[in-house]
C-alpha cells in the first residue's frame, strides 16, 4: 500500500509516483524535507478568456502543493501577456489591449478557484498580476535592476530562444526571459514565494529566475531560505504529448477542449476524457485526479481484465468535470451519456430536451420534414449529401423514432410529443432532431 508523506516532504515523492516530475533544482528536496511550508507559484498567460485542458497539468501542479501544505501561487501574465513568451511557439503572439487582458485575467481566476482553495490561512491559495509591478517599472529600473545581472550569451544559450532564432525573435520576445525572472524576484522579496513551478520548456526561464534571486539576494541566502543554501528553487513537470504527438490540451479533431462551459460544453467535456485511449486513461488518472494509488492501479487492473466497461475512463471522467463544473453537472452529463449511447430508443421528451441542451442537434421546420428523409437529414446536416442518406438506408442503418426507414422518399416520422425525432445512424451514432415552428 503506497502512502506519502502528506506534508512538504511527501510533494516530490509523489510527483514521481504520478509521473508529473522532470527536474528539480539544487536543494529543493532537502529544503521540502524539512517539514516546512513552502510556497511557489506558476504562471497562466491570459491572451484568451479561457484555460483548456493542456492548463490542467499546471493547475494540478499547484493543487498538489496545497494539498503538502505548501502556499499555491497562481501568477496571472497581464504584464508579460502584453509581450508574449516564444516557449513552445513558432511565431510571435499577437498584442493585446490593457483591457482584453484585465477581463481575460478574471475570467481565469473565476477557473482557478474551482480547483483551489482561496479561502485563506497559510496554505490558502493567492492570485497575483505581474501587471501590479511591470507596469510603473521604468526601463532605467529594468535595466539596472535586471538587465545588468544577464550576458546576452547567457540568454543566447537558452532553448526557448535557439529554437526561434532561425524563424525571427523579435526584442521583445527575447526580453521575456527577463521579465519571468523579474517576476520570480519580485514574488520572493515581497511574498516569499521560494519556488517556480512550470513545464519542461519553461527550465530555462525558470532557471533565469534563479539566478537574478542569487545575484540580488543578500549572501546568496536570506531569512526566507532559512539554513538552506539556495534561496530559492525550480521544480518542472514532463511535457504530456496527446496520442497524435502533439501538445496535450485539443481533441481528436484539433480542437481546444476548454473550462469555459460556453465554448466546450460539459457534456462535450465530459465525452471527451471517457473517450481516452487505454493505453493513457492510467497516466491521465495520475495527472489530472488526486486518487489515491490503490483505487488508480485498482482501475489499472480493470483496464486489463476488463476493457470493455471502461471503469477507469468513468471514473476519470467524472472525477475531472465535477471539478471543472461541478459534481451535479457531472452527474447530469454522466447520465446523459449513458441515455445518449443506450441501445434501447429514447421517447422520453423531458430526457430528450435534457439531451439537446447538453448535445445539441438538428433542426427542421414542417416544411422540410414532409420534403422526405434523404432530402431533410441532408439539408439539416445529418449527412453531407442525400446519396448518402439513401446508402445507410439501403443498407438498414437508418431509423427515426425506433422505426427503420426503407424508403428515401418518406416523410419524417411523426415527432416525438409534437417536438422531437430520435435518429440512429448505424450501431454507435445517434442525432437528435426538434421540430421548429
Amino acid at each position: 500500500m503506497t502512502r506519502f508523506d502528506p506534508g512538504p516532504a511527501g510533494l516530490l515523492a509523489e510527483l514521481r509516483w504520478r509521473g508529473m516530475f522532470h527536474a528539480a533544482s539544487d536543494g529543493l528536496e532537502a529544503r521540502l524535507a524539512g517539514g516546512r511550508p513552502i510556497s511557489g507559484y506558476i504562471g497562466f498567460d491570459p491572451s484568451g478568456p479561457s484555460l483548456h485542458i493542456g492548463h490542467l497539468v499546471p493547475i494540478f501542479g499547484l493543487i498538489h502543493l496545497q494539498r503538502h501544505g505548501g502556499r499555491p501561487v497562481a501568477l496571472v501574465g497581464g504584464g508579460t501577456g502584453m509581450i508574449g513568451d516564444p516557449s513552445g511557439r513558432s511565431s510571435e503572439r499577437n498584442l493585446l489591449d490593457r483591457e482584453t487582458l484585465a477581463a481575460n485575467a478574471d475570467a481565469i481566476r473565476a477557473q482557478l478557484e474551482r480547483f483551489l482553495d482561496f479561502s485563506g490561512g497559510p496554505a490558502g491559495a493567492l492570485l497575483a498580476n505581474n501587471r501590479d509591478w511591470l507596469e510603473p517599472m521604468t526601463v532605467i529600473d529594468f535595466l539596472r535592476d535586471v538587465g545588468k545581472h544577464f550576458t546576452v550569451p547567457y540568454m543566447l544559450a537558452k532553448d526557448s530562444v535557439q529554437v526561434r532564432l532561425d524563424r525571427g525573435l523579435s526584442f521583445t520576445e527575447f526580453s521575456y526571459m527577463l521579465l519571468q525572472s523579474a517576476d520570480f524576484a519580485h514574488m520572493h522579496r515581497t511574498m516569499g514565494v521560494e519556488m517556480q513551478m512550470g513545464g519542461a520548456d519553461q527550465w530555462g526561464n525558470i532557471t533565469a529566475g534563479l539566478e537574478l534571486i542569487r545575484r540580488t539576494t543578500a549572501g546568496g541566502g536570506g531569512e526566507s531560505a532559512g539554513s538552506d543554501d539556495e534561496p530559492a528553487y525550480a521544480l518542472a513537470y514532463p511535457l504530456l504529448l496527446s496520442p497524435s504527438g502533439g501538445k496535450f490540451g485539443k481533441s481528436a479533431e484539433g480542437d481546444s477542449i476548454w473550462l469555459d462551459a460556453r465554448r466546450t460544453s460539459p457534456f462535450t467535456f465530459y465525452q471527451h476524457w471517457l473517450n481516452t485511449d487505454d493505453r493513457d486513461v492510467g497516466v491521465y488518472l495520475r495527472w489530472f485526479t488526486t486518487m489515491g494509488p490503490d483505487e488508480i492501479e485498482e482501475l489499472d487492473a480493470e483496464v486489463l481484465a476488463r476493457p470493455g466497461a471502461r471503469a477507469a475512463q468513468r471514473a476519470l471522467a467524472h472525477d475531472v468535470t465535477a471539478r471543472a463544473h461541478g459534481a451535479d453537472v457531472a452527474g447530469q452529463v454522466a447520465e446523459d451519456s449513458v441515455a445518449l449511447f443506450a441501445p434501447q430508443p429514447i421517447r422520453d421528451p423531458a430526457l430528450l430536451q435534457r439531451l439537446w441542451t447538453s448535445v445539441g442537434g438538428f433542426s427542421l421546420n414542417a416544411a422540410g420534414a414532409a420534403g422526405g428523409v434523404a432530402a431533410a437529414l441532408a439539408g439539416a446536416g445529418v449527412f453531407a449529401s442525400n446519396g448518402e442518406v439513401r446508402r445507410m438506408i439501403q443498407n438498414g442503418g437508418l431509423t427515426i423514432n425506433g422505426e427503420p426507414i426503407r424508403d428515401p422518399a418518406t416523410v419524417m416520422p411523426v415527432p416525438i410529443a409534437g417536438e422531437w425525432w430520435e435518429v440512429r445512424v448505424g450501431k454507435r451514432r445517434r442525432e437528435l432532431g426538434r421540430l421548429v415552428r
